[in-house]
């Protein structure tokens, strides 16, 4: 069954293929990378799903987000938030002006009301995106790509939005291993644009591992 491609946003220029040669290795990385972890990290995302569960709400959470060549799909976690969110966020935004300003510059709080306690350990360790394994396996995401964002967020790379298209989005990328919590969008997305330019798997493997010192000094968020 074909998947819908989203293309409301999308430059009247950006035209894609099937992936090229230097892309197939890549997909074959992310591959052998994944099915050596995810039994390694199967019994630890079962645990996660469990505790988050005891609230009362779901464990995993699954967000829609544009994929590669503008397709969705739907972008799985660990549950790091209260399960009524969005209406949190609305009606937050609503009542506090500095709030509303903050999200509508990089779409982030740094003071979210609709984190859990738990979340926030899940986002400082960055374990709330273990379940983005599954993405991996489905060629949904690549371990090592741009931050994969929302509908909303495709305008915030305006010119540079076919670079975002052009890639699988990662479960770690070049802005989490470069001060992800202090950087503007704008920054994000020309670091963004800068991967798509030279990325190979010299450069995914060294993303991948400042990624591992980025999650034990738990600078997540």
């Amino acid at each position: 069954m074909n998947k819908t491609i989203y293309c409301e946003s999308t430059p009247s220029d950006a035209s894609f293929e099937t992936p090229s040669p230097k892309y197939r290795p890549k997909r074959l990385f992310d591959l052998a990378i994944v099915l050596v972890l995810l039994p390694v990290f199967s019994p630890l995302i079962a645990l996660l799903w469990l505790i988050v569960k005891m609230d009362g709400g779901p464990g995993f959470f699954g967000h829609e987000r544009i994929g590669r060549n503008g397709v969705p799909f739907r972008c799985w976690k660990i549950r790091s938030m209260v399960p009524n969110s969005e209406e949190r966020l609305k009606d937050h935004l609503a009542s506090d002006p500095e709030a509303a300003r903050e999200w509508s510059e990089s779409f982030k709080l740094r003071n979210d009301p609709r984190i859990t306690p738990i979340g926030k350990f899940l986002r400082k360790s960055s374990l709330d995106e273990l379940p983005q394994f599954w993405n991996v396996l489905l060629g949904e995401m690549s371990l090592v790509g741009p931050r994969p964002v929302s509908r909303d967020e495709l305008q915030m790379y305006s010119i540079n939005l076919k670079s975002y298209l052009s890639m699988s989005p990662g479960i770690t990328g070049p802005w989490q291993v470069s001060g992800r919590n202090s950087l503007s969008y704008k920054q994000r997305v020309a670091i963004d644009v800068e991967y798509s330019r030279h990325a190979d798997l010299k450069i995914d493997m060294q993303i991948l591992a400042k990624t591992a010192f980025v999650v034990i000094k738990r600078t997540g968020l």
